[in-house]
């Protein structure tokens, strides 16, 4: 690390990591209560899982990668002050952000339009294991996608302020808090692409 860091750094990052943590906690539990379901629906999850559409789960899952490790450089970036790069990796992660949520959209838009969303008639007419699964799946991913969102906007504040050189590299744990929120939106994706695409 260069130069003096904020004056408040090791507590900026504890309540960092204590946040975190209770995000961990929002989405363990909803991986612990799909567990559980699986468990009593396995034939029912399966079918389910085979009409989710595979090629938006491996895109958006190559786009968060890539888009984690953008966040990661920018990071190393500021520490050695190179601002415009810095600008341009954040700006690199914000458009990753953006086209996985417009693919989200394409495919939420295609599986509604098919009758897949909850208490759909198509749904109630099928297996009751299946109407959870997708129960799941939407409040699952759509808390995923919100903390996506949330994330691309802290991330674009943040290249606002490295623009206006209030984050450099001598001050830079909002740059860095940002980078590990964003992390945990790409965590938290690397477990949902497999219990839902993948399932078989």
């Amino acid at each position: 690390m260069s130069g003096p860091l904020h004056k408040d750094y090791a507590g900026a990052k504890l309540g960092m990591w204590l946040f975190l943590f209770t995000e961990l906690l929002l989405f363990g539990g909803l991986f612990l209560l799909y567990a559980a379901y699986l468990a009593r629906y396995p034939r029912e999850f399966g079918t389910a899982g085979g009409q989710m559409h595979l090629g938006f789960g491996t895109l958006n899952t190559v786009i968060l990668i890539t888009s984690s490790l953008l966040v990661a450089m920018a990071v190393t970036a500021i520490q050695r002050n190179a601002r415009r790069m810095v600008l341009w990796l954040l700006g690199g992660t914000v458009l990753c952000a953006a086209v996985f949520l417009f693919n989200k959209y394409l495919e939420w838009s295609d599986e509604i339009g098919k009758g897949i969303y909850p208490n759909s008639p198509k749904l109630v007419a099928a297996p009751p294991g299946e109407s959870v699964f997708f129960s799941l799946y939407y409040l699952t991913v759509g808390l995923h996608g919100l903390h996506v969102l949330i994330g691309g906007t802290l991330l674009t504040l943040v290249a606002v302020r490295v623009q206006r050189g209030t984050i450099h590299a001598g001050d830079y744990v909002l740059l860095e808090n940002g980078a590990l929120y964003w992390h945990l939106v790409d965590l938290v994706w690397i477990f949902i692409f497999p219990l839902y695409y993948l399932i078989l």
